[in-house]
């Protein structure tokens, strides 16, 4: 069964282009980000950049203004945690990692965090073709009063922009 999943995921993963971004189900009640980007690095490298969060993810996006005040504690029930002068926010919280391959968070990002909604930020690494994969997936399911329908579009660019960002990073060792 395992098997079979991974083959699944990486064929996915595969018929994907170098580059693609999408939002779909996009209903009063949820919505899904999806990034898949093809990487010019070695998955060890992807996977090494991308649990060093406070490199890769902009400050423009975080509650104090600074990226290095991010961190990922990597451990299932692990904090995604920004820290700071007397104040402290949880972005997320661990819900599956394997190392090299995946890490899930339960996320509720930026405006999402008071709408009382759930969210599900995957990151999945794969080989196709001899080529890094790198998919990343944003569930976002709320009540009707959340306003998800008009928060999609932004999410999919803050998404779409740290993934860049991630991609950068992995290739060229400086996500700016």
């Amino acid at each position: 069964m395992k098997r079979r999943f991974r083959a699944l995921a990486l064929a996915s993963m595969a018929a994907s282009t170098c580059a693609s971004a999408e939002t779909n189900n996009v209903t009063a009640t949820g919505f899904t980000v999806t990034q898949a980007r093809e990487v010019n690095a070695p998955p060890e490298k992807v996977w090494a950049s991308l649990t060093h969060v406070e490199d890769w993810w902009s400050g423009a996006h975080t509650w104090s203004g600074k990226a290095s005040n991010l961190s990922f504690d990597l451990r299932a029930g692990g904090c995604w945690c920004e820290k700071w002068e007397g104040a402290s926010v949880l972005h997320g919280t661990v819900a599956f990692i394997q190392e090299g391959k995946v890490l899930r968070f339960y996320a509720n990002l930026g405006p999402l965090q008071d709408r009382a909604t759930n969210g599900v930020l995957t990151f999945a690494l794969g080989v196709a073709k001899e080529k890094t994969m790198l998919k990343v997936i944003y569930r976002v399911a709320g009540a009707p009063d959340a306003g998800l329908q008009e928060l999609a579009p932004a999410a999919d660019k803050v998404i779409g922009e740290q993934v860049g960002r991630l991609v950068k990073l992995a290739e060229t060792g400086k996500a700016d």
